[in-house]
């Protein structure tokens, strides 16, 4: 373990830490930023503020509401930075209140109006013509009416319970109904069935929210009666599902029970159109049983992420980013068998400037050769339709042992994973769901092939998901190889996962929770003491997060004795960079472009040895490290591994889509100057890919 000097800062003190949930904030405002990007294609813009509206659903979702419940039990647990959960709370809600008024700032003031610029128009209601008007009754009419529901409020009929993330109504009513109630409200809750979005007939590109078309008609769901007004809402709930694992017998069928409840959980915010009257949202409060605080009152669609839909149905190919054909490894363009390739030497896949197709080859090739008698693989996350799931029911119904560790807790696809699950059952494939207490986020394959009277193990290594869409969109690495000793350290890492008994030491691969943290530590420390002895001493870690205290602490203490350090950090980041005494020896970036960044990479330069480099499955966060099985595995072969560090490299050069981290915490885009403009996905890109 590391030790501090003598004279050093206290490295514990809480001003060396960046609240966690404020970095991921900070994480949304730089996705926000892409959407202002005039340099981005005007749909993929749309996107970006979209992706950051889903971002902040799911932080209110998990983030929020965990610390919601702790401060409910008054805990005044703290992390690394010494604030408690209410301390938290309190300054979550002023910078999200400010990211939502960003966010509706830049769709009315930026956004809507560029794109009317383009031909495509979002037509209110006030603007419809008298064919656009006639059109709309005629499909409140037919589409619409007929499912509506409209609830009246009174002794007799509560408050209705408001489903997660649904779009509703509250409805200030004058008058009295057929029975003689005068309750003066009433909710109207919009069918999920039907589109958000809904575009209007012609050669135009002219749409119109559904909520407007409710809005138009509202006065046709209460005859006899005045309506005084009708109010977007939404509210966001708890989803994380609680499972105690030790005490259920049966995994899947715990999961399965759960998943209803994340609908109906406790609430957590409440979003509100901003022309709703106070008395009207005091009331939704009340009744979710949320303080002002939780109230987010916007000029638009309470759910901006809706909008996501709209580059899919608009024929704009220019106003989309260039479309693109990910590269084929030379190596395989011509070679009819992946597993001789293997053996003349690993092969090393950079999603997705690269293909994903080579993967799935791998499992399709294996599933139909006579000589394959056994295929392992971990599956987190797969997409529905998966080809790889196709390959591995293929396998299993020709007759080889499949065995398939599938995490029924993969949030938010834990009902497509049982689903999975069950398919793969059927089968005839083993399915586990890992280990109680460890989810299993490790990516790997193993195939295992008799050649030559013996069997031989052939691997695949991934940092991402068996995912083949978000192969497209997320930058991941993956390593496919024959390699005898990655061959036996996944052979015993299925067999820790499979059955019961003490792990066995791997020879090449570190891995959660046994070997990966300490693995990380020692060899932070073999660079700090390189630096102490007056040698050259670097590390470069690429990740989606860093929020372990003890790997900062680590990491403070070798900037201390020298050691030059860079972090490409696409999230979180709670290191404060560039503090005098303790870290001015480390630079922070951010990657924010075309794909998102997911790549985890731990480079150290370990001078007077061999330098050495990992990919993993793992970030830098106690979860990874300390209660997740992950996967951590060397990329030893020079010319891969000069390749990675060489790509590691256009990113510490990028000066077109980085942000560099401040001390205080805020992030700032680095400025191209007078150096040539590189951007590392796109120099990626145009390297690897083919352009269609």
């Amino acid at each position: 373990m590391l030790r501090d000097e003598m004279n050093s800062p206290d490295l514990k003190l809480p001003e060396l830490y960046i609240n966690r949930e404020l970095s991921l904030l900070a994480f949304n405002l730089r996705v926000l930023a892409q959407a202002m990007d005039e340099s981005i294609p005007l749909l993929e813009r749309l996107r970006y503020l979209c992706i950051s509206s889903s971002n902040l659903d799911e932080f209110f979702e998990i983030r929020v509401a965990g610390l919601i419940q702790r401060a409910a039990l008054d805990s005044v647990q703290a992390g690394p930075d010494n604030l408690t959960p209410q301390e938290q709370l309190s300054r979550i809600s002023i910078e999200a209140h400010e990211l939502v008024a960003e966010q509706y700032r830049v769709l009315n003031e930026v956004l809507l109006p560029e794109l009317e610029r383009e031909g495509i128009r979002f037509i209110k209601r006030q603007e419809w013509n008298e064919e656009q008007a006639s059109w709309i009754k005629e499909y409140f009419e037919q589409e619409l009416s007929p499912i509506l529901s409209p609830m009246g409020l009174d002794p007799a009929h509560p408050f209705p319970r408001i489903l997660n993330k649904s779009l509703n109504f509250i409805v200030q009513l004058k008058g009295k109904d057929a029975f003689g109630r005068t309750s003066g409200m009433a909710v109207v809750q919009a069918p999920r069935a039907l589109p958000r979005l809904i575009k209007l007939p012609g050669e135009g590109n002219d749409f119109v929210f559904l909520s407007s078309i409710i809005h138009a008609h509202v006065d046709d769901l209460f005859p006899g009666m005045k309506v005084l007004g009708c109010y977007q809402f939404r509210v966001t709930r708890n989803s994380d599902l609680f499972v105690d694992e030790e005490e259920v017998d049966d995994l899947l069928r715990a999961v399965e029970g759960e998943l209803g409840s994340r609908r109906f959980g406790d609430e957590v915010r409440l979003e509100v159109a901003d022309n709703c009257p106070d008395e009207l949202s005091g009331f939704l409060l009340d009744q979710f049983e949320l303080e002002a605080d939780a109230l987010y009152t916007v000029n638009g669609p309470v759910n901006l992420n809706r909008l996501m839909s709209l580059p899919d149905r608009v024929n704009r190919p220019d106003l989309n980013f260039t479309a693109f054909t990910p590269g084929m490894p030379s190596r395989l363009s011509h070679a009819a068998d992946i597993f001789q390739v293997l053996r003349k030497g690993d092969l090393l896949l950079h999603h997705p400037f690269e293909s994903f197709v080579p993967v799935i080859d791998f499992l399709r090739q294996a599933a139909a050769d006579p000589r394959v008698l056994a295929i392992k693989q971990t599956l987190y996350r797969t997409g529905p339709g998966s080809a790889v799931v196709d390959a591995l029911v293929n396998a299993a119904r020709a007759g080889k042992e499949v065995t398939v560790v599938v995490e029924l807790r993969a949030r938010f696809d834990e009902e497509e994973n049982i689903a999975l699950a069950n398919r793969l059952q059927e089968a005839g494939a083993h399915v586990v769901y890992g280990v109680v207490g460890y989810k299993t986020h490790a990516k790997m394959i193993l195939v295992v092939r008799r050649e030559e009277e013996k069997l031989r193990h052939y691997v695949h290594l991934g940092t991402g998901n068996y995912h083949a869409r978000t192969a497209r969109l997320y930058t991941d690495y993956g390593l496919l190889s024959a390699d005898p000793d990655l061959g036996e350290d996944v052979h015993k890492m299925f067999l820790q996962l499979t059955s019961l008994g003490r792990g066995s030491k791997l020879n090449k691969m570190l891995q959660s929770p046994f070997t990966l943290f300490n693995g990380m530590l020692e060899r932070i420390e073999r660079e700090t003491e390189s630096a102490r002895a007056g040698k050259p001493a670097r590390i470069i870690a690429k990740m989606n997060a860093l929020v372990d205290a003890q790997i900062i602490r680590a990491l403070y203490v070798a900037s201390q004795a020298g050691v030059e350090i860079d972090l490409i950090l696409r999230g979180t980041c709670c290191l404060r960079p560039g503090i005098p005494g303790v870290s001015e020896n480390i630079r922070v970036r951010s990657i924010i472009g075309r794909f998102l960044e997911h790549t985890r990479i731990y480079y150290f330069q370990n001078e007077g040895g061999k330098a050495e480099l990992f990919c993993s499955s793992a970030d830098w966060m106690e979860r990874n490290l300390h209660h997740r099985v992950e996967s951590c595995f060397p990329v030893e072969e020079k010319k891969l591994r000069e390749r990675v560090i060489k790509e590691l490299d256009y990113y510490l050069q990028d000066n077109q889509q980085a942000w560099a981290l401040q001390s205080d915490g805020s992030y700032q885009r680095i400025a191209q100057g007078e150096a040539e403009p590189l951007s590392a996905q796109l120099t990626l890109l145009q390297q690897m890919s083919e352009a269609e």
